[in-house]
């Protein structure tokens, strides 16, 4: 919370950075929004070497992105992963416009992360939710959509899940307060301040 505190503690000098050339042992994994206005490393106050970070547009799960969290599992025992989902996002606003005029989207690139989120906003969109109460369940819909996909999505990480402690959680991050509500899959002893 010191980010929110304005105090921060980065660890970013180059003594530190030179004891980073022989390896790396982060202490979570972040799977997140490439939006410019949620850097991992500043948000959760970590210098380098602390945060392996994964970033695309609306923290979708795509094959790739399994991928790179397998590979920090399993090559430097992180047992943290926290898909981090944001307010105000870009790419969940797309989605909803997307499905709303049932329209496509010229590029198939960008469509590809539209149809990812789509099974996360499509029941809100059913139930009547409108406004800014749509977008905010949205954003949760889409964080609680690529924990379950990571979690049930790979050998790898449900073995690490099984045998030895992994955790996958979500959290969104606040645009407006600066704060970070851990609220999708966070054990019950976990101690949050």
């Amino acid at each position: 919370m010191r980010f929110c505190q304005e105090r921060p503690e980065l660890d970013s000098g180059t003594a530190h950075r030179l004891t980073l050339t022989t390896g790396q042992q982060p202490l979570a994994i972040l799977l997140g929004c490439s939006d410019s206005r949620v850097p991992a490393e500043i948000i959760f106050d970590q210098g380098l070497g602390q945060l392996f970070v994964i970033r695309v547009a609306g923290n979708i799960v795509a094959p790739s992105l399994i991928g790179s969290v397998e590979f920090a599992a399993s090559l430097f025992s992180t047992r943290l992963v926290v898909v981090l989902g944001h307010s105000q996002c870009g790419a969940i606003e797309a989605t909803v416009e997307v499905l709303r005029t049932q329209g496509g989207h010229a590029s198939p690139n960008l469509r590809s992360i539209v149809d990812r989120i789509a099974p996360a906003v499509e029941p809100l969109l059913m139930q009547g939710a409108d406004g800014q109460t749509l977008m905010e369940r949205a954003v949760r819909a889409n964080v609680c959509a690529s924990v379950d996909q990571l979690r049930h999505g790979s050998r790898i990480l449900e073995d690490l899940q099984a045998t030895s402690g992994l955790q996958i959680v979500g959290a969104e991050y606040s645009l407006e307060s600066g704060v970070v509500d851990f609220f999708h899959g966070v054990p019950e002893d976990w101690k949050l301040a």
